[in-house]
């Protein structure tokens, strides 16, 4: 190529660059579709994901939107029905034209609607922690994974209670394969698995799963159990006088079960979360304040509503630095492997591998009258499991999840 034709392919791509830029701005709104559980058996953990990003499309647009484009919620009730998520995914998607879509407590309404948001070549945000193991080149996930919960919260709690450990969780894939990972992680560090129970999602009776636990050798029961009928679970073990330290990678950090039963029924539940509102921390303390200012009758700001209010934060800039809402280009961004935000639980970095966020992790303990303390902290663990074992969204996009027994085929 001569001097005159790169002079002007240079002069051609500058206009089309600031072409761009003029369009991005001048597009109207960009639609950020929002399919979360405000009623229903979630709600309780829910509602408030939906406060975190009407929070945060606030301060967005009053610092002047995004690239200088407004942005509009579109919001749906799905109301912890699986059949609501793929026909709201649909409309989001088909008839709403959004840019991008924050959705989804439960794994189960995840896996519902992500062959939707694939078939569409759409962008979702998941922002839950969950059993982990998506490699989806349309999913950005910003919760906690088992590598940043399980593999901190079991060692601990065995040098600490000893080896014999009794899980309860929820009967859908959250359930079964989260119990995967905490038995993988028991039978690792030289313990025993003395009972593992998987309970329906809607039952509230648990009299002969506390017999069962009553009549184990277990030092503590790993709870994963999820939903407000499961929940009842906790008042039953203490006025059975169990008497066991618990595990949790859900409780309290997401429904604040130690706000809503009376004391001591959470007593000696040790959560290992990403956020939640008891972190003393002035970025911690910052959120707190102008969620309170905003919903000043916010029961509870959980580790959901932080991880939706950082994935609002993470789309600004990559929507900024792409120069566009096209998924292409954001995918290009997130590969540069530099996506960062610092938000109310300090500074978090999406893995261009997976998509999935890193955190730091606190260990949150339910004392006798459910106050929180923090024995410990693990600083910033990135979500390495996928990654190492084979997951690079970077090279290729299986758009499947994976389990330990399940990992990605070998190269």
């Amino acid at each position: 190529m001569n001097i005159y034709r790169l002079t002007k392919s240079l002069a051609a791509l500058a206009a089309s660059t600031i072409l761009t830029g003029a369009a991005l701005a001048q597009d109207g709104p960009i639609k950020i579709g929002v399919l979360e559980d405000q009623s229903g058996d979630f709600a309780a953990a829910t509602t408030v994901k939906v406060h975190a990003i009407e929070l945060a499309a606030k301060e967005i647009n009053d610092a002047g939107g995004i690239a200088g484009r407004p942005v509009e919620l579109i919001i749906y009730d799905t109301q912890s029905d699986n059949r609501r998520y793929q026909e709201f995914m649909r409309r989001v998607l088909q008839a709403d034209k959004v840019d991008v879509v924050f959705a989804g407590f439960s794994s189960a309404s995840r896996e519902a609607y992500r062959p939707i948001v694939n078939q569409f070549d759409g962008l979702a945000f998941y922002n839950n922690q969950y059993e982990g193991g998506v490699c989806d080149s349309n999913m950005i996930v910003t919760g906690a994974v088992p590598e940043q919960q399980f593999s901190t919260l079991i060692p601990w709690m065995m040098e600490k209670y000893g080896p014999n450990v009794y899980t309860i969780a929820a009967d859908y894939n959250f359930g079964q394969i989260s119990a995967e990972w905490v038995r993988q992680i028991v039978d690792e560090q030289g313990g025993t698995m003395v009972g593992e129970e998987f309970i329906p999602l809607g039952v509230s009776q648990f009299s002969q799963t506390i017999q069962n636990i009553q009549a184990s050798e277990a030092d503590f029961v790993v709870t994963l159990l999820v939903g407000a009928a499961q929940a009842s679970y906790y008042e039953q073990a203490s006025s059975a006088d169990v008497g066991l330290p618990m595990a949790s990678s859900v409780n309290v950090g997401q429904g604040y079960e130690h706000k809503r039963f009376t004391p001591p029924s959470l007593k000696d539940m040790f959560v290992t979360t990403n956020y939640i509102e008891e972190i003393d921390t002035p970025e911690s303390k910052a959120f707190i304040e102008k969620f309170r200012a905003m919903f000043p009758d916010e029961p509870y700001i959980n580790q959901e509503a932080a991880n939706s209010y950082i994935a609002m934060n993470l789309y600004k800039q990559l929507v900024e630095r792409a120069g566009t809402t096209e998924h292409d280009a954001i995918r290009s961004v997130i590969a540069e492997g530099d996506v960062c935000f610092d938000g109310p639980s300090g500074n978090v970095c999406l893995d261009p591998k997976s998509q999935h966020m890193s955190h730091t992790i606190f260990l949150a303990q339910v004392t006798e009258d459910h106050a929180i303390e923090f024995p410990t902290v693990w600083e910033n663990i990135a979500p390495y499991w996928l990654g190492e074992a084979g997951c690079d969204l970077t090279q290729n996009d299986p758009s499947a999840q994976y389990t330990p027994s399940s990992p990605p085929p070998a190269n």
